[in-house]
């Protein structure tokens, strides 16, 4: 634990310097492109050095050093980069060297150097970003270097991942429209439970025609009328006809003859 903080006093200690000798920078370089007194000043940052902050730290630290750094403004970003140091370190293993060559470029937010480094499981760019001033540091940066086999493998992992969401999403949204036709019927029989229920018509029954058979052997006058008609069409005597009854034939017959 003292060894890690005596890294922390030798790593702000180093900060302290650098922005120090920032003052004798020029103020009126070109954007773009870097001028070879603040080139010089770049190259001896020491970046291995604030690498070294992170790969010597152990868990048990962690807080401490990241209260440590916080309380310095012109270092506070070496705190935030605690958890990205946290997420790849599995990836890389131990560590073994970095590189003595540095790379410096130059971008809208300021100046950034770049140092390659080699651990046990696969190498990394260490990236270290400052202003333009060299006053303060705004970022730091671990870029591990994959294969392009594991480069493949992860790229196939993100395709079969969103292709079965998209794929999943799909499903469900079959799932949801072949339920509608059920919701409809539920509906349908929500809306009838609360009617009141309908008596049944009784089926109508067809009015009986009663015909009644109007009587006329009683009327005498007409039955000796039909009485001799008969026996003028016959030749017969009208004493040997007897009428027992007499009916009212329909009309369609009459209009017939």
């Amino acid at each position: 634990m003292k060894l890690n903080l005596k890294r922390v006093v030798v790593g702000l200690t180093m900060a302290v310097c650098l922005f120090s000798l920032s003052a004798c920078s020029k103020a009126g370089s070109e954007a773009g492109a870097i001028d070879a007194d603040m080139r010089a000043q770049l190259e001896q940052i020491p970046v291995a050095s604030y690498l070294e902050l992170y790969t010597g730290l152990e868990d048990k630290d962690t807080e401490q050093m990241r209260k440590s750094l916080v309380k310095k403004d012109e270092v506070a970003a070496l705190a935030e980069g605690i958890d990205s140091w946290e997420n790849v370190k599995d990836e890389l293993g131990g560590f073994i060297s970095a590189s003595d060559s540095v790379k410096l470029e130059e971008g809208k937010e300021g100046y950034s150097a770049t140092v390659n480094t080699v651990f046990e499981k696969r190498n990394m760019d260490f990236t270290v970003t400052f202003d333009h001033k060299l006053s303060k540091i705004t970022g730091v940066a671990f870029i591990p270097q994959y294969t392009f086999g594991e480069k493949m493998e992860k790229a196939a992992l993100n395709t079969l991942m969103g292709m079965g969401t998209v794929f999943l999403v799909l499903i469900a949204i079959s799932l949801l429209i072949s339920c509608f036709r059920y919701i409809s019927v539920l509906e349908a029989k929500a809306v009838n439970k609360n009617k009141p229920a309908v008596p049944a018509a009784e089926p109508a029954v067809p009015a009986v025609k009663e015909e009644v058979e109007e009587e006329l052997s009683d009327d005498l006058e007409l039955v000796a009328v039909i009485t001799a008609a008969i026996a003028a069409s016959t030749g017969s005597s009208p004493s040997g006809l007897v009428v027992r009854s007499i009916k009212r034939a329909s009309a369609g017959k009459w209009k017939k003859a």
